[in-house]
């Protein structure tokens, strides 16, 4: 009496390429909608923040990150600008730290 019956092996079926491509499809999925849904509104804000603080001139009214609200006395380079917060008080700011511009001054006299 033979109790065991004959075993057989079946072939290891190797993943093709488009059983690849199905598992990925996903993920790649998951991937764009994520750049259009976060990463390009970041980029596109960060550009728009950028843009302010460069153009920002003397005599703007500007919002800081802080909350005050402060007019530009004067542009001091690239990275600083010195804002005026109260009558003859006059402190210097970062410009990436300034979040908004409420008003335009008027444009520099040559």
């Amino acid at each position: 009496m033979n109790f065991i019956a004959p075993a057989y092996a079946q072939a290891a079926g190797t993943p093709g390429t488009g059983d690849l491509v199905m598992q990925m499809a996903p993920f790649a999925i998951i991937l764009v909608i994520m750049y259009f849904l976060i990463l390009r509104p970041q980029q596109k804000r960060a550009k728009a923040h950028q843009d302010l603080v460069k153009n920002v001139r003397r005599g703007d009214t500007v919002i800081t990150a802080g909350g005050l609200v402060a007019k530009v006395a004067r542009t001091i380079d690239d990275a600083e600008v010195e804002l005026e917060i109260a009558p003859n008080v006059k402190v210097r700011q970062l410009r990436h730290l300034i979040t908004e511009v409420r008003s335009k001054g008027e444009p520099v006299k040559e």
